[in-house]
């Protein structure tokens, strides 16, 4: 089984790409390195997977928003199936940024809808939590609104799920949309708050808490979105004229991927603070535009229709990632 992942350099698509390859698989990665944090952790996951994988893996230096870059450079492969993983990622990064935003996330997606199409394969792509906006009902259902995104990223992940349910219905087209929940873990990325905190905690550095800390998120751990993904590979939608989660009636659902935990954003600094053996510096700051106060993923359609459960809790995960950090850091002094 070959699969192709899009962002195979990023977070979760390295993390993907290492469990489908410590299965026996073959992985064809796409990844054009854009330099929104420092692209040599990219190089460095990227080294991870050849030196552990050998052969198995191969990577395409492919902006995938650039059709013909992209045809020609997926000309010479074969794959069974597509997890779409590669966007530009960032909430406050997209109102100062839109156009890369439109780019890889808007032109990029349909880029990739159009390869499923035409090579007749499923894909699993990912959307985001962002999606849900301003919602105040907790914990957030697949069945809620999604109309009302509070930054661009937002409209850009509902706009991915509204084309990817029109190329289900055209071309039926087997596509599973991804809600994922504030990632972390080892491997994870520099612009999000637990390596952030970690890495200001561990220099003696502030960190900044918005909305005067008043703030709760779904923390799931990378092992657990890993797992979800490759529940949602290894088992397509299928076009059986049946109501998905989401409310397709074509072969097209939605599920959102989390911990299934709502946690405060001040218990995350003191189980970074345990995990690191310092205090944090704590500065309070107003909520940032396009930011939401609260996430919580209600992940009932995924347990149900694939078991979908997740395991790790934040006093386990977060000591692992700190661990992790410590260790790079000290590689690379």
């Amino acid at each position: 089984m070959t699969t192709l992942v899009t962002g195979a350099a990023g977070f979760i698509g390295h993390a993907l790409a290492d469990r489908l390859l410590a299965r026996g698989e073959r992985v064809i990665g796409i990844d054009s390195f854009v330099p929104y944090y420092a692209p040599q952790l990219k190089e460095d996951r990227v080294a991870d997977l050849r030196g552990r994988h050998g052969d198995r893996f191969t990577l395409l230096r492919t902006d995938f928003a650039d059709w013909d870059a992209l045809q020609a450079a997926l000309a010479p492969h074969d794959f069974a199936r597509i997890a779409h993983l590669g966007a530009q990622p960032g909430v406050r990064y997209s109102i100062d940024h839109p156009r890369a935003y439109a780019h890889a996330n808007l032109a990029g997606h349909l880029n990739m809808l159009e390869v499923a199409r035409a090579r007749g394969v499923p894909m699993v792509y990912a959307s985001s939590s962002s999606v849900y906006g301003g919602n105040a009902a907790l914990p957030f259902r697949v069945e809620d609104r999604t109309d009302r995104p509070v930054s661009l990223y937002a409209a850009t992940k509902k706009a991915d799920e509204l084309m990817s349910e029109t190329y289900a219905h055209l071309y039926r087209t087997p596509l599973t949309g991804l809600r994922f929940f504030t990632v972390y873990g080892p491997w994870g990325r520099p612009d999000m708050a637990v390596w952030l905190f970690t890495d200001a905690i561990m220099a003696g550095r502030p960190i900044q808490l918005f909305n005067g800390g008043d703030m709760r998120r779904d923390f799931t751990f990378i092992d657990d979105i890993v797992a979800g993904v490759v529940a949602c590979l290894d088992h397509p939608p299928p076009d059986d004229g049946r109501e998905k989660p989401g409310g397709s009636v074509a072969p097209h659902r939605l599920y959102n991927i989390g911990n299934n935990r709502s946690e405060e954003l001040t218990r995350l600094v003191d189980v970074i603070e345990q995990a690191c053996g310092r205090k944090a510096v704590r500065e309070y700051r107003p909520m940032q535009p396009g930011d939401v106060r609260d996430t919580y993923a209600d992940i009932s359609a995924i347990a149900q229709d694939l078991g979908f459960a997740p395991t790790t809790t934040l006093d386990e995960g977060i000591p692992r990632f700190v661990q992790w950090f410590r260790d790079r850091s000290e590689a690379t002094l």
